[in-house]
């Protein structure tokens, strides 16, 4: 049945509350009314779980030219050169405007406030070039945009609203565009529109995808499948990235085990004691990402063991406490001394490249709609994400979206159609919901995981289908809520993951599939699909 539908307007409508979502609600706000939802506390995005940095160019023996190469070189030949040359060179100012706007306290040479940033080093990364706050970077930067955002009297922040679906202009006039979300309020089970000329997305990114993630529970690809359900283009999203070392314990298997530790000279070693990636790449143990999980993975399948070595005991013990606080922490509350004990490690689920397209602005290819973090793909990583790129990613298109955020014009219309349940009941079938999201989970693992082939993929597309059949049949039978929203969205990423990949004839920065074992020239092109014209291959630069 229908029923009294809340309406809330504003100008700016925000998706998520991580360093995208806030970095442009802070740029707007002094123009009109932002409203940010987010579906648990505000903090609880990507963005606080990030300990590495942000990459930007501020030693006098680095250079953008540097940075790009090592951009493009990581990327494996899809970055597009253009938005990677954009926002290497925006980095140093954007930066800086985190730490003298709104007081991001990114660590200094010597601690001294007013010496030049300290700079770390990361896999891929030929230089110093890592600015950071200890091993709590993403953490502190939401520290600092949430203060900021809740001291402006334009923002309002709205916690516990999980988006059930973008609003369309479709099903108004005919025409495309979005002019806002439909939100399940979490607190008392009511749905509520809110609607604004301009939508955001800033809803981070799909790592809960997968059984094993770095991601906290909130990363369930929802802003991904909201933009394809309105029918905007999502781009290689077979680039999944498996980050090489999230520690291996029972009671802390979502812990990441920075790669700011590799960068300051830890190795990745066998059980026996011996160096894994010696002879393996150039950069040893600072290889980039995809080629270091690859080769714990086949380490681990070769030796049948549950996990390999990350041993920093060689280095000064009173500086790994001082660089890395929160890891030393963690790691000791489970019985591990770094100083004395190798970390244990397995890769893990922790970044998507792929997302919905943009271009530098953030705009999508629907009217209304911006895509801005994790959730866009605007070229700048291509097939493998160089390490401390997303951050920069983050903030080079909250930028420019507040750029170019008052060309939408169009209001949102003056009736929004109440949120209509029909038939819906109350479910009484919660273990439906948490079988499928377990099954689901761990058939994304096993057959589009790190290694792949053609007989997997397959099985996996036939198993993601039937379940996407059962959560399509719970969604329009039962009343929403949280779980079987974040449920459909999952299972939706997943096949979309899987379109994708089966696209994809070769192997190729994070996509390894055995069946097709090399990089090709010819499918040098972006993996696209939207639901007017299904799968295709493409250049991804549709947005003029």
């Amino acid at each position: 049945m229908s029923v009294s539908t809340p309406i809330h307007r504003s100008r700016y409508l925000v998706l998520g509350s991580g360093l995208a979502g806030l970095y442009f609600a802070l740029e707007v706000a002094d123009r009109g009314p932002v409203t940010i939802l987010t579906k648990h506390r505000a903090e609880s995005s990507n963005t606080g779980w990030a300990q590495g940095g942000i990459s930007a160019v501020f030693s006098g023996d680095d250079s953008s030219n540097e940075h790009v190469e090592d951009t493009l070189l990581v990327g494996a030949g899809l970055c597009d050169r253009d938005m990677v040359v954009h926002a290497v060179e925006k980095g140093p100012g954007l930066v800086r405007r985190l730490a003298e706007r709104y007081g991001v306290r990114f660590d200094r040479v010597n601690g001294d406030e007013t010496a030049p940033f300290e700079l770390g080093r990361e896999g891929g990364h030929s230089r110093r070039r890592v600015v950071h706050h200890r091993d709590m970077t993403g953490a502190e930067i939401e520290r600092a945009l949430l203060a900021a955002a809740h001291a402006h009297p334009n923002i309002t922040v709205h916690e516990h609203h999980t988006v059930i679906d973008l609003l369309s202009w479709t099903k108004v006039d005919g025409s495309r565009g979005c002019f806002g979300v439909y939100a399940l309020n979490n607190r008392d089970d009511r749905v509520e529109a809110f609607v604004a000329p301009l939508t955001v997305l800033a809803t981070g990114g799909a790592g809960r995808v997968y059984r094993y993630t770095s991601n906290p529970s909130v990363a369930t690809g929802d802003g991904i499948a909201m933009a394809y359900r309105i029918g905007a283009t999502v781009a290689n999203l077979e680039f999944m990235q498996f980050h090489p070392t999230c520690l291996y314990h029972a009671d802390a298997n979502t812990f990441l085990i920075s790669e700011a530790l590799r960068g300051e000279g830890g190795i990745l070693r066998r059980g026996d004691g011996s160096d894994l990636m010696a002879g393996r790449h150039a950069m040893a143990s600072l290889a980039p990402r995809d080629v270091v999980a690859r080769e714990i993975d086949a380490e681990l399948k070769r030796a049948g063991v549950r996990c390999v070595y990350l041993d920093m005991t060689h280095l000064d013990p009173e500086f790994l406490v001082e660089r890395f606080p929160a890891i030393h922490a963690r790691c000791m509350s489970v019985g591990i001394d770094m100083r004395k004990d190798p970390i244990p490690v397995v890769p893990a689920a922790h970044y998507m490249c792929g997302g919905v397209v943009v271009d530098k602005y953030g705009r999508t290819d629907t009217p209304g709609l911006l895509a801005i973090g994790e959730v866009a793909m605007s070229g700048l990583h291509g097939a493998c994400r160089l390490a401390s790129n997303s951050l920069l990613e983050a903030v080079v298109l909250a930028s420019g979206a507040a750029e170019i955020a008052d060309d939408f014009a169009r209001d949102a219309p003056e009736i929004v159609s109440p949120w209509n349940e029909g038939t819906a009941q109350n479910s009484d079938e919660a273990v439906m919901v948490s079988a499928n999201w377990e099954e689901l989970r761990a058939l994304m693992w096993n057959f589009v995981g790190i290694v792949r082939s053609d007989k997997r993929l397959e099985r996996g597309r036939r198993r993601v289908e039937l379940l996407r059949e059962e959560i399509a049949e719970y969604y329009w039978k039962f009343r929403v809520t949280r779980d079987v929203l974040e449920l459909r969205n999952i299972a939706l990423v997943g096949h979309l993951i899987l379109e994708c990949a089966r696209m994809r004839k070769e192997t190729r920065g994070l996509h390894y599939n055995i069946d097709y074992p090399e990089t090709l020239p010819e499918f040098a092109h972006n993996t696209m699909v939207d639901k007017r014209t299904g799968p295709r291959a493409s250049d991804h630069k549709l947005i003029t």
